[in-house]
């Protein structure tokens, strides 16, 4: 049976590591503290909705330590006066991946994909492998290699230490 993931970020041609994990333990949080990763190592791969017609999409990623900035950068970048986190549902349709599994490679559907600047800072960052079962560890400039693939600045900020990072896929 054939993985697009996996296919995806072979063609590519760089180092890469099969993480597996249990799906209960597929969420960012629970992830960190079951294998021993930090949320400073771990990106989450966020779609996000332009409101607009026709909607525009955009898969966004964040280190789990932040809050990605979607009323402002985001908003702003993609043109539109209103952008929203998308649904699960509509993630799990843009990407064909299921939520605590989400990667920008491998996606059903082209998105582009805006890097925040301090993912790039990383020496190595665990990321979806596009299923709950699977986690991708790789050097972040792979993820420059995506077609779609842009480096932002302040895409995200860092979270206070006292909150909650927003929630990721």
């Amino acid at each position: 049976m054939s993985d697009p993931v996996i296919e995806h970020v072979d063609s590519l041609g760089v180092a890469y590591e099969i993480v597996a994990c249990e799906p209960d333990l597929a969420d960012t949080a629970a992830f960190c503290d079951a294998y021993g990763f930090g949320l400073d190592e771990s990106a989450n791969a966020i779609v996000v909705i332009g409101k607009s017609k026709p909607p525009v999409h955009v898969m966004c990623v964040v280190l789990a330590d932040s809050r990605l900035d979607i009323n402002h950068t985001v908003r702003k970048r993609l043109g539109v006066r209103k952008a929203s986190f998308a649904s699960a549902d509509e993630t799990v349709r843009l990407t064909s991946m299921e939520i605590g599994g989400v990667t920008p490679f491998g996606a059903s559907t082209k998105l582009p994909v805006w890097i925040d600047a301090r993912v790039m800072e990383c020496e190595r960052v665990i990321v979806g492998g596009g299923g709950r079962d699977r986690k991708l560890l790789l050097p972040p400039t792979t993820l420059t290699k995506l077609d779609s693939a842009e480096v932002v600045e302040g895409l995200a900020t860092q979270s206070d230490a006292g909150e909650a990072p927003r929630p990721g896929s």
